[in-house]
C-alpha cells in the first residue's frame, strides 16, 4: 500500500508535461495538421474540375509536374529575392544587434523599441509607405537623379530593387532580434581575452564572436527567409508582373482563377522546397540551438 501511494505522485509528475503540451498539440492538430492534409488532398484533385461542378479525387500527381513546368520562373525568382533580402538583412542586422547587445548601455531598451516599432503598424501600411518613398516623383528618386546615380528616365518603383528593399524593410526585425538574443549572452571577457592575445578585431570576430553567435545567425536567417520566400504583398505593390513571386501565383490561383488543385500543388511544392533548403542549411551551419 505504501509503495502504491508513493508511486502515484511520481506517475502524476510524469504525466504533467504531457498534459501541459496537450492544448498546444490540439491547436496544431486542428489548425495545422488538418488543413495541411486537406491541402494535400486538394492538390490531387482532377485538374479538369471546377468550383461549381465540384472536384473529384483522381490522385492526379501530374498536377505537381504541370504546376512546376508552368511557374518555375516564379519559384526561382522567389528564392532569389528571398535569398538577397536575407543576406542584406544579415549584413545590416548583425552590426546593429552587436551594438545594441554589447555597446548600447542605457540606450539598449530604446534601441530595441525602435527595432520593433515598425510592427506597431500593419504590414500593408508599411509596404504602401515604401511605395510612396520609391515613387517616380518621390524625393528619393529625385535625389538620386540629382546625384546622377539614377538615369533621368530611370525608376526605383516597379523594379526588382523595390521588391527586395521592401522585403528587407519588412523582415529586418526578424533578423535583428534573434541576433540580439544570441549576442547579448556573449561574454565580453572572451573578447577582452582575444585582444590580450593580440588578436585583431577581424580575427576576434571570425574565431570568437561569429562562432558563438551562430545560433542567432541561423535563427535570424530562417525567420527572415521562410516568410520572405512566400511573400506576395511586396511583389504586388512594389513590383510588376515581371517581378511576381510564387506567392502571387498561388494567391491568383486560389482567389482569381479558382484553380484549387494547381494552387494546392504550388503550395506543397513551395513547402517542400523550403523544408529541403532549411534542412540542408541547418546541417551545414552545424548548430542545434536556434535561439
Amino acid at each position: 500500500m505504501t509503495v502504491t501511494a508513493a508511486a502515484r505522485p511520481a506517475r502524476a509528475a510524469r504525466r504533467t508535461p504531457y498534459l501541459l503540451i496537450l492544448p498546444g498539440l490540439l491547436w496544431l492538430a486542428v489548425f495545422f495538421a488538418v488543413p495541411v492534409v486537406q491541402l494535400g488532398a486538394t492538390s490531387l484533385y482532377d485538374p479538369n474540375g471546377s468550383l461549381t461542378d465540384g472536384y473529384a479525387m483522381t490522385w492526379s500527381f501530374g498536377n505537381y509536374a504541370t504546376a512546376l513546368a508552368a511557374y518555375w520562373p516564379q519559384f526561382l525568382r522567389s528564392l532569389l529575392y528571398a535569398g538577397l533580402a536575407t543576406a542584406i538583412c544579415l549584413a545590416l542586422g548583425y552590426p546593429l544587434a552587436f551594438v545594441i547587445a554589447q555597446r548600447a548601455g542605457r540606450w539598449r531598451n530604446l534601441l530595441l523599441i525602435l527595432v520593433v516599432a515598425p510592427f506597431f503598424t500593419s504590414f500593408l501600411v508599411r509596404t504602401l509607405a515604401w511605395k510612396a518613398i520609391l515613387a517616380d516623383t518621390g524625393w528619393l528618386a529625385g535625389l538620386l537623379r540629382d546625384l546622377h546615380l539614377l538615369a533621368p528616365d530611370g525608376r526605383l518603383l516597379a523594379t526588382p530593387f523595390a521588391v527586395v528593399m521592401g522585403l528587407v524593410y519588412n523582415f529586418l526585425p526578424f533578423m535583428v532580434l534573434p541576433l540580439y538574443a544570441s549576442l547579448q549572452r556573449l561574454d565580453g571577457r572572451l573578447l577582452e581575452a582575444a585582444a590580450d592575445l593580440y588578436a585583431s578585431p577581424l580575427r576576434t570576430f571570425r574565431h570568437v564572436t561569429l562562432p558563438l553567435s551562430m545560433p542567432g545567425v541561423v535563427a535570424g536567417t530562417l525567420l527572415t527567409f521562410i516568410p520572405a520566400v512566400g511573400d506576395y504583398i511586396n511583389a504586388a505593390l512594389l513590383g510588376t508582373v515581371r517581378t511576381s513571386m510564387i506567392g502571387n501565383v498561388i494567391d491568383s490561383a486560389f482567389l482569381v482563377r479558382l484553380d484549387y488543385p494547381q494552387a494546392a500543388a504550388l503550395s506543397f511544392l513551395l513547402m517542400a522546397a523550403i523544408l529541403v533548403l532549411v534542412t540542408v542549411y541547418v546541417r551545414r551551419a552545424g548548430t542545434d540551438e536556434l535561439l
